[in-house]
């Protein structure tokens, strides 16, 4: 089988992208699997309703790398972490839905296995034959996991005879199964993360003009890395979510109960001061007294919002003014929500957004974590030029920060 297609990004000479040390990496393209036990550590940490699972992207992104390695005479142990189990196995955290979801994709049953490491496990995976894949259960089921501990990362590596990174979600955290293990066994990077770096690294080193991006979230402070990084090179930065009223504060308006970053106050006045046109707020938000499902809600001019309200979306001349910024963009970089997108009554924003994107001829990148679940909520992930895996992953990757998971790899 071969590698996926990076489809619209254009080629670009990958010693001047961002992440070009990452690209050097070996892949497993670079490697002979045939006869093998290949590690694999996925992110299969997918949204769960009980026992189904609610969104499969990250399963179905990492299907090109089991397959090859299929495809290619291996035998495969594929592992990955779940949610935030304390201290030991929590059955709502169990790999049970995702193995059943695997065994549909690759039409093959693929057995879970009852631990990721102990003499059971070994003695599964010894018998493993080329063609074969298992799942490791759940590996934060034990704390060794986070604590990137020798013995542990030793345990797991002990399974196989290489070790194949594709978990693009993981990749800034330096946990055994995500590092460790890379310094036992010879370890590449699968056709996810190289997809993720390509494509994440083109779309800021090389972007097709104009260059806007839109950033949302909670607080300025968490995205100051990322403002910095990017705004030398932006046409436009759109600002929404509850980032949006510290910088209305810092113009000088009232914002009543809305989310002040108080300690971002005088960043962000002079990223206004000194950036003039370059980055554009909401002239109008969508207020409530509380933040629930069936909040009465009014819209209200940016600059007057009342002293017992919360702004928590962007209003209707916000959303026109976005699409606008975003019909006449060629390249769009969206990380984080512009309303609390979870809840009705402040929705609509966060779905102009998308729906201004999906329709747009931009080479659209969207961030992962709850921007990426916004695009699948509303149905529109398939007409974004790509998705991220990974919500931290991205981010850190695009302040140039180094992700731990993929450094400790085989340079090529």
């Amino acid at each position: 089988m071969s590698p996926p297609s990076l489809g619209c990004v254009r080629p670009e000479r990958p010693d001047k992208l961002p992440g070009s040390k990452m690209l050097n990496k070996k892949t497993v393209e670079d490697i002979d699997p045939s006869g093998k036990k290949v590690l694999v550590r996925c992110d299969f940490n997918v949204p769960l309703d009980g026992e189904k699972i609610t969104d499969d992207r990250r399963i179905t992104e990492a299907m090109p790398t089991i397959k090859y390695l299929l495809d290619h005479g291996a035998a495969v142990i594929l592992c990955s972490h779940l949610g935030r189990p304390k201290g030991g196995p929590e059955p709502k955290f169990s790999l049970k839905p995702v193995a059943a979801r695997l065994s549909e994709l690759l039409g093959k049953n693929v057995p879970l296995l009852s631990d990721c490491i102990g003499p059971e496990v070994e003695a599964n995976c010894k018998s493993l034959k080329p063609g074969d894949v298992v799942l490791l259960e759940n590996v934060r089921f034990h704390p060794e996991e986070e604590k990137n501990d020798a013995g542990f990362a030793a345990q797991l590596a002990g399974l196989a005879d290489m070790y194949v990174n594709d978990a693009f979600g993981t990749a800034h955290r330096a946990h055994a199964s995500t590092e460790g293990v890379a310094h036992i066994l010879p370890g590449v990077m699968g056709f996810l993360i190289k997809k993720e770096i390509e494509f994440l690294g083109r779309a800021v080193a090389d972007p097709k003009k104009p260059f806007l991006a839109i950033m949302g979230g909670a607080k300025v402070k968490d995205k100051i890395a990322l403002i910095d990084t990017l705004l030398p090179k932006l046409d436009r930065l759109l600002i929404g979510g509850g980032m949006v009223f510290t910088f209305v504060r810092a113009q000088g308006h009232e914002i009543g109960k809305s989310l002040l970053d108080a300690e971002s106050l005088d960043y962000a006045k002079r990223l206004l001061d000194e950036n003039p046109g370059k980055i554009v707020l909401p002239v109008d938000v969508v207020v409530a007294a509380e933040v629930k499902e069936d909040a009465a809600t009014q819209t209200v001019d940016v600059n007057a919002i009342p002293a017992d309200m919360l702004g928590l979306d962007i209003g209707p001349k916000s959303c026109a003014l976005f699409a606008d910024e975003i019909k006449n963009a060629g390249t769009v970089l969206w990380n984080g929500p512009v309303g609390v997108f979870e809840m009705t009554p402040f929705a609509a924003g966060t779905k102009a957004v998308a729906e201004a994107l999906a329709s747009s001829s931009a080479v659209s990148v969207v961030g992962g974590g709850d921007t990426a679940a916004a695009v699948d909520k509303f149905g529109l992930a398939e007409k974004m030029s790509h998705v991220s895996t990974g919500g931290g992953a991205s981010l850190e990757f695009l302040e140039g920060k180094e992700l731990p998971g993929i450094a400790a790899l085989a340079d090529k």
